[in-house]
């Protein structure tokens, strides 16, 4: 088999795996491999063309898979924006600083108070939400106006 029809095939195979596993890590070897089979055509000698193969791989793994990364240095809790934040809710149960829940669009949180020091919000009242961690929300009792 020619080398250039070789890693071509084997470029495809790493694509069709990225497809499945969005990770951006078969990527890089399907990009070293696509190199690969370019330069393949030139020669047929694997001698030559793997460990071509496997320095690209690594080079494009440590230089290019930040670039892939969406958000690779951004904190967590600063790239999750929330549906919820700065909408009302009603507390289902008692709300402290450790334990609650509340009722937003007929969906039941766990909710915990935005400030430790706040007072207790009794059941009933209304809500607004501050702050939404993983499953938790984080309220202050909504002001009368």
């Amino acid at each position: 088999m020619s080398a250039w029809i070789f890693f071509l095939i084997l470029a495809l195979i790493f694509f069709i795996i990225e497809i499945y596993t969005p990770t951006m890590f078969f990527l890089n070897f399907a990009i070293a491999a696509s190199f690969c089979g370019f330069l393949g055509i030139f020669t047929d000698n694997y001698n030559i063309l793997i460990p071509l193969f496997a320095i690209l791989s690594i080079l494009f793994l440590l230089f290019l898979r930040p670039f892939f990364n969406i958000n690779p240095k951004k904190n967590k809790e600063h790239s999750f924006e929330s549906p919820y934040i700065g909408k009302q809710a009603t507390a289902l149960t008692n709300i402290t600083a450790f334990t609650g829940r509340i009722k937003i669009y007929d969906e039941d949180w766990e909710a915990r108070l935005a400030s430790e020091d706040a007072e207790e919000i009794k059941q009933g009242a209304k809500v607004n939400i501050i702050r939404h961690n993983d499953l938790t929300m984080y309220v202050e009792k909504k002001e009368k106006k």
